[in-house]
């Protein structure tokens, strides 16, 4: 049953029935539509009354769950934070209904390594609203604007380098691309094939968007794509400069998971709003250096009743300065530079020790597109660089620098500057990638 209802949730998605009546259902669609553009213009008073109304809501559907009985009646700072390890392969202890009354959905970590989510209608309709809100907040129809995705779909057999890599769905108006084909020899087609269809907004893996971007400067190709959205992964600072010279484009980031608890949109290089009505944010503590705290991101999702989860870790950390309105990032009333690495982010030293700090491997180095960290044995690290123009020999040294300020001697380090990073099976680039545990 599980395994049908997912493939017809898969069918209707490329429907304009599943854009009109699933998706974007009168019933909450409208009203999420409302209560978005309300919220990112309310007072801090009115998003805090919003805000714990919400709450109370989801924490007494959690409190029917097998997980949350046994806090039932507690104060919502009594609920421990919820560890993704808790969940992973105990799903059902979070549910509220069947899980065939459900939308079914997955989320990859570290190595792939997927969480089984189960969705209400009311969270599809809400988590459609918030992709669509920047499309509205520019006058853009979401359900006539001519779309292009570039993210993780599979297509056809990789080895097949003969055109088209794309398909069409929604009636003509999306066209929807293949990653996995993106190269030297292919990116003439898929720039052909984006003229041709014209869209007005793309959406995009930024691993794939970087790669896209990087083929046509090489080969001195340019479009004009109005508008770009980047979803599902970091993404750096040169990639979006890059993005938005070689398309012409407003390149807009968003950060979320697939856990649907917290979300920020990004208009501006370096400036993330955590967006209001979606999640219940808390900012915990976990490193304080002389000038700055780091901060873990904890959330609980507004509008998945069909999966409740109450103060869950994301694994997202974000670095403040001292003295940082921590109230003013929480409730989107200032912006916050971005997600600084994910606590999960390690590599394990031939002692077992867990080596953290991995995400300063890129710090204060510039000219650097993307890095990805591959562990293929606890005593061997591989790091690999895609190179922004004008990367040298000194940002090697500094990379060099900075890894061996993280890394035990023990460890053999090999830096390879690559044109493309490592893909889990999902389409997702981790940061980092154990694979001696796979």
């Amino acid at each position: 049953m599980a395994h049908w209802m997912k493939q017809l949730g898969e069918y209707l998605k490329g429907l304009e029935f599943g854009e009109r009546f699933v998706r974007r259902n009168r019933l909450y669609y409208p009203q999420a539509v409302r209560t978005f553009f309300h919220l990112q213009e309310a007072s801090i008073e009115e998003r805090k009354a919003f805000a714990q109304k919400r709450l109370k809501i989801v924490q007494h559907a959690a409190e029917k769950t097998r997980y949350g009985h046994v806090y039932r009646g507690k104060p919502f700072e009594e609920w421990p934070l919820l560890p993704k390890e808790r969940v992973r392969g105990h799903e059902r202890d979070f549910l509220t209904r069947p899980p065939w009354l459900t939308s079914q959905g997955s989320t990859g970590g570290t190595a792939g390594i997927p969480l089984r989510l189960y969705r209400s209608l009311q969270s599809v309709c809400y988590e459609q609203a918030t992709y669509d809100y920047p499309l509205l907040k520019r006058g853009l129809n979401p359900l006539k604007v001519r779309v292009a995705i570039l993210r993780g779909d599979n297509l056809k057999d990789p080895s097949d380098l003969e055109p088209p890599f794309w398909k069409f769905t929604a009636n003509g108006r999306k066209i929807i691309f293949s990653s996995n084909h993106l190269c030297t020899k292919t990116v003439q087609y898929y720039v052909r094939a984006l003229r041709e269809f014209s869209p007005d907004v793309l959406f995009a893996y930024p691993t794939s968007l970087e790669s896209l971007c990087m083929l046509m400067q090489q080969c001195d190709l340019r479009l004009n794509i109005p508008l770009v959205i980047a979803t599902s992964e970091a993404m750096s600072r040169e990639a979006r400069l890059l993005a938005t010279r070689t398309l012409n484009a407003e390149v807009l980031h968003s950060y979320g998971a697939g856990e649907r608890v917290a979300f920020a949109w990004s208009e501006r290089p370096e400036e993330y709003v955590m967006f209001q009505g979606y999640g219940w944010v808390e900012l915990i503590p976990v490193e304080i250096s002389l000038e700055t705290i780091t901060y873990e991101i904890v959330g609980t999702g507004f509008w998945n009743l069909a999966m409740p989860l109450m103060r869950y870790r994301m694994n997202d950390l974000i670095t403040l300065p001292k003295g940082a309105d921590l109230e003013a990032i929480r409730w989107g009333l200032q912006p916050f530079k971005g997600v600084q690495g994910r606590q999960s982010d390690f590599l394990i030293s031939p002692d077992g020790v867990r080596l953290m700090g991995i995400d300063h491997f890129p710090r204060e180095v510039d000219n650097v597109l993307r890095m990805q960290v591959i562990q293929p044995a606890p005593d061997f690290v591989r790091i690999l660089v895609i190179p922004a123009e004008g990367f040298n020999e000194s940002n090697l040294a500094q990379i060099a620098q900075n890894v061996q300020r993280k890394l035990p001697q023990s460890m053999r380090v090999q830096i390879e500057v690559v044109d493309e990073l490592v893909k889990t099976p999902t389409g997702k680039t981790p940061y980092v990638i154990r694979e001696f545990e796979s």
